[in-house]
C-alpha cells in the first residue's frame, strides 16, 4: 500500500512538471519572438561595426535556431512524459529521461555563452551616425525602417541628440518617426512650434543599453535557470518512478525455492498391509515383486 502511495504521489508531481514545462517554453519562445523582431533593427544600424558582435555576443544564444528549436522539442517532450506517467510505460519514461539530459545539457551550455560581456563602449555610439545620411533614400529603404522602428520602439531621436539629425543628412526638421505623438508632418510642425513634441533621448544611449542587456534578456536567463531546476527535479522523480515500477514487474521466484513445494511421488497411495494374507505376501515377495501386489490390492 505504500508503495502505490509513493508511485501516486510521483506521478502527480511529474504532472505538475509537465505542465510547467509547456508554459515556461512558451514563455521562452514569445520573449525571444520580441527580441528578435528588436535585434534585427539594432544589427541593421550597427553592421559592420563593434555593435554590431556585441550585439551577436549578448543575444544570438537565446534567439539561435538551435535554442528555439529545443524549447520546441521541450514541449513534444512534455507531451511524452506525460502520456508515458499516465500509463505507468517504461520505454517512454525511459526516452523522457534521456531527451531531457539532452535538452539540459543544451541549456547549460545557452547559459555560460549569455553570461559573457561584450565588449563595447559608449564612445562606440557615434559609429551609428554614419548610416544617418542614407536614411529616405529609396535603395535604403530598409535602413529607414530600421531608423524609424528603432525611434518609435525606444523612444528616441537620432544618436545623441535630434539634432543630428540636421547635422548629418540635409533634412531641415527630424523624421515623423522622433514624435511622441505621430502622425504626417508632426515633426515639421514640432521643429517649428514646440520641440517638447520630439524624443529628448538620443537612441545612441539607448541601443548601448540594450546591447549591454534588456529586461527582456534577463526574464530568458531567469527562465533558463527555472527549466534547468525543474529538469533536474524531472529526471530523479523520473529514475525514480522507473525503479518503482521495474520493482512490481519484477518475476517472480522460481517455485523450486518455495518451502510449501512437495515431491508427486510423495503423493502416492501406499499399499494397504492391514490384512494378514497381504502382509505375509509382502514379506516373502522379492522387491521386484512389490508392484504386482500393488496392483491386486488396488483391483
Amino acid at each position: 500500500m505504500a508503495r502505490e502511495d509513493s508511485v501516486k504521489c510521483l506521478r502527480c508531481l511529474l504532472y505538475a512538471l509537465n505542465f510547467l514545462f509547456w508554459l515556461m517554453a512558451l514563455c521562452v519562445l514569445g520573449v525571444a519572438a520580441c527580441l528578435r523582431d528588436h535585434l534585427n533593427n539594432v544589427l541593421t544600424l550597427t553592421a559592420h561595426t563593434r555593435l554590431e558582435e556585441a550585439a551577436i555576443l549578448t543575444y544570438s544564444p537565446v534567439v539561435h535556431p538551435i535554442v528555439i528549436a529545443v524549447c520546441c522539442f521541450l514541449i513534444i517532450v512534455a507531451m511524452v512524459g506525460y502520456c508515458g506517467t499516465l500509463k505507468c510505460n517504461l520505454l517512454l519514461l525511459s526516452w523522457y529521461f534521456g531527451s531531457l539530459m539532452v535538452i539540459f545539457c543544451v541549456e547549460l551550455a545557452s547559459g555560460v555563452w549569455t553570461y559573457d560581456e561584450p565588449m563595447v563602449q559608449r564612445s562606440d555610439m557615434i559609429s551609428l551616425k554614419s548610416r544617418m545620411p542614407h536614411f529616405g533614400l529609396q535603395r535604403y529603404q530598409w535602413l529607414t525602417h530600421a531608423w524609424n522602428s528603432i525611434q518609435t520602439e525606444l523612444k528616441c531621436c537620432g544618436v545623441i541628440y535630434f539634432t543630428d539629425w540636421l547635422e548629418m543628412t540635409e533634412m531641415e526638421w527630424p523624421p515623423d518617426s522622433c514624435c511622441s505623438n505621430q502622425y504626417p508632418g508632426c515633426a515639421r510642425h514640432a521643429h517649428y512650434n514646440d520641440l517638447s513634441d520630439l524624443h529628448q533621448e538620443g537612441c545612441g544611449p539607448k541601443i548601448y543599453s540594450f546591447i549591454r542587456g534588456t529586461k527582456q534578456l534577463q526574464v530568458l536567463r531567469f527562465l533558463g535557470v527555472s527549466l534547468g531546476v525543474a529538469q533536474i527535479l524531472a529526471m530523479t522523480l523520473t529514475v525514480t518512478l522507473l525503479w518503482a515500477l521495474y520493482y512490481d514487474h519484477k518475476p517472480p521466484e522460481a517455485a523450486s525455492t518455495d518451502p510449501q513445494t512437495h515431491n508427486p511421488r510423495e503423493e502416492q497411495p501406499k499399499p494397504n498391509h492391514s490384512h494378514p494374507r497381504v502382509a505375509e505376501a509382502w514379506a516373502n515377495t522379492p522387491p521386484n515383486g512389490h508392484t504386482q501386489i500393488e496392483m491386486e490390492q488396488l483391483s
